[in-house]
């Protein structure tokens, strides 16, 4: 039972609070740089492999480039058709395998990144496949190479779009390790869970809520200003 009486109540509130918030930025960020790394490569892919695109002759094999094409499209709207509970619960022993556990903030980094891969992609194909045709165009004629054109012009240009992207894509991370959390994944999910909900403390709950918009308004408000400063329009 607790007693809110107690004068180290609160003290072990803030403590806990700050901890769980500790474990969410590490499993956060890390996962997210997965999700970038790993996410922006299958948005590419999904705009230069199509028909027409870029690497539609993949290693000179038009029929390659299709297949990858297909196959990335197929498992990225799997990958965002699927509740998060689902695959959070499937990638269990998976994760255990990996990392040797399935408890804790590091094993939560396993299911938050395979989650936040397809759900990246897609925005990287939304914001690249806005790049005006004609800056693609103009710089083939002027003989750039692929790689060129790749990083220079159409992610170059789609960077404001990318910015977006990403703070949606930390947001829906952040929200994502609330739901690790509690099942074991620790961080304010854990917190919520355990405390304010195992042990009934209202204090627990709202402490984790506020901390949990706070970070989300950050983060957006973040992302919408770089695109803002990033955008050439």
């Amino acid at each position: 039972m607790i007693d809110r009486n107690d004068p180290y109540f609160w003290s072990d509130l803030l403590d806990t609070i700050l901890k769980g918030m500790g474990e969410t930025f590490y499993t956060v960020s890390l996962s997210l740089l997965f999700t970038v790394v790993f996410g922006l490569a299958a948005g590419v892919l999904l705009v230069t492999t199509e028909s027409g695109g870029l690497l539609a002759k993949l290693f000179g094999s038009r029929a390659l480039g299709l297949i990858v094409n297909r196959v990335l499209d197929v498992v990225v709207n799997i990958g965002r058709s699927i509740p998060f509970i689902i695959p959070m619960i499937l990638l269990i022993l998976f994760t255990r395998l990996l990392v040797g556990s399935s408890i804790g903030p590091t094993p939560a980094i396993v299911p938050l990144t395979i989650a936040g891969i397809p759900f990246f992609a897609r925005l990287v194909e939304i914001g690249i496949r806005e790049v005006p045709v004609g800056l693609v165009e103009a710089a083939q004629s002027l003989g750039a190479t692929r790689w060129t054109i790749l990083t220079k012009v159409m992610i170059a240009e789609a960077v404001p779009a990318l910015a977006l992207g990403l703070s949606t894509t930390v947001v829906g991370l952040i929200g994502y390790s609330a739901m690790v959390g509690a099942v074991g994944g620790g961080g304010l999910g854990d917190v919520a869970f355990r405390y304010g909900y195992q042990r009934y403390s209202p204090e627990y709950m709202f402490g984790v809520v506020i901390l949990l918009v706070l970070l989300v308004q950050v983060f957006q408000c973040m992302g919408n200003f770089a695109a803002r400063r990033l955008s050439h329009r």
